[in-house]
C-alpha cells in the first residue's frame, strides 16, 4: 500500500521475475523501508547490475572547456569560478572555488565533482547550505532547463536521484519549474571559514558548449576577509559586492 503496487508485483520482484522495476518504484519501495542512501545505491546495483552505477554515478562525458573559457577562469582568480554541464558537473574551475568548495565536501569524487548528487545524496550538504531546500530548489531547476530527459545522460542522473534522494527530489521535479535564478545569494556554514554569504552570478556560454560559468563574490565584508583567510592573504584581496 505504501509503495502503491500490489502484493503479486512485490512478489515477481523478490523472486527476481521482474528484473527491470522503475526508478519511481525503486525509490518508493526505498522510502517505504527508510533505506539510507548506501542501502539505496545497493538496491540499484541489485536490479540493475549491468549499468555500473555507482555511489557517485558514473564518470563524466570525455569533453572539456574551450581554451578562451580557460583563460577567462584564470583571469577570474582569486574569485570562486567554475564552469559546469547541463548536468551541473563541474568541468573547471579556479583555485579559489577549490578553495571554497573542497572543505565542504562537495568535490569529493573519483568520477567528477556534481553538485546535484552533492546536494541530494551527501549528507553534508544540508549542514553546508542553511537554506538547502532553496538550493535543491535552484538545483532541480538548472537540471529541467533544456533538454532534460531527452538527454540520456541528464535522464540517467535523474533516475539516480530518484532513488537515491527520493521525494526530496522526485517532488521537486513535480513542481519546481525549469527556471533557475540567475543570479542571488548563497549562504553557506562554511566547515574551516564559518558562516558565509556569497552572491553569485550564472553566465551561459555558448549553446554548443552547453555550459555555464558561475561565479561566486562576497556578498559582505565578513565574507571577504573570510575567503582572504581561506587563500592566506591580506585582508582586501577579495572586495565585498553589493547583494
Amino acid at each position: 500500500m505504501l509503495i502503491g503496487v500490489s502484493v503479486e508485483y512485490i512478489i515477481r520482484l523478490e523472486q527476481g521475475r521482474d528484473r527491470n522495476p522503475s526508478p519511481q518504484v525503486l525509490s518508493a519501495l526505498a522510502d517505504a523501508l527508510g533505506l539510507s542512501t548506501n542501502e539505496r545505491v545497493h538496491l540499484y546495483r541489485l536490479t540493475k547490475a549491468d549499468t555500473g552505477f555507482s555511489c557517485t554515478g558514473p564518470g563524466p562525458a570525455v569533453r572539456g572547456i574551450r581554451p578562451t573559457v580557460q583563460a577567462l577562469l584564470d583571469q577570474l582568480e582569486p574569485a570562486a569560478a567554475a564552469v559546469i554541464d547541463s548536468r551541473t558537473e563541474m568541468l573547471a574551475c579556479t583555485a579559489g572555488y577549490r578553495r571554497l568548495m573542497a572543505p565542504t565536501g562537495a568535490l569529493d569524487s573519483d568520477h567528477g565533482a556534481n553538485l546535484a548528487r552533492f546536494t541530494f545524496t551527501d549528507p553534508r550538504a544540508r549542514t553546508v547550505y542553511p537554506d538547502w531546500d532553496h538550493q535543491a530548489d535552484h538545483i532541480v531547476a538548472t537540471l529541467k532547463q533544456g533538454p532534460f530527459r531527452a538527454d540520456p545522460r541528464i535522464a540517467a542522473l535523474a533516475d539516480q536521484l530518484t532513488i537515491a534522494a527520493g521525494a526530496s527530489f522526485t517532488e521537486r521535479l513535480a513542481t519546481v519549474p525549469n527556471l533557475p535564478a540567475p543570479t542571488g545569494i548563497t549562504r553557506l556554514e562554511h566547515p574551516e571559514a564559518g558562516p558565509l554569504r556569497l552572491a553569485f552570478e550564472t553566465l551561459a556560454l555558448s549553446a554548443d558548449d552547453d555550459q555555464q560559468l558561475i561565479v561566486q563574490l562576497p556578498a559582505d565584508p565578513a565574507t571577504a576577509d573570510a575567503l582572504d583567510g581561506l587563500a592566506g592573504r591580506h585582508h582586501g584581496g577579495l572586495r565585498a559586492v553589493s547583494g
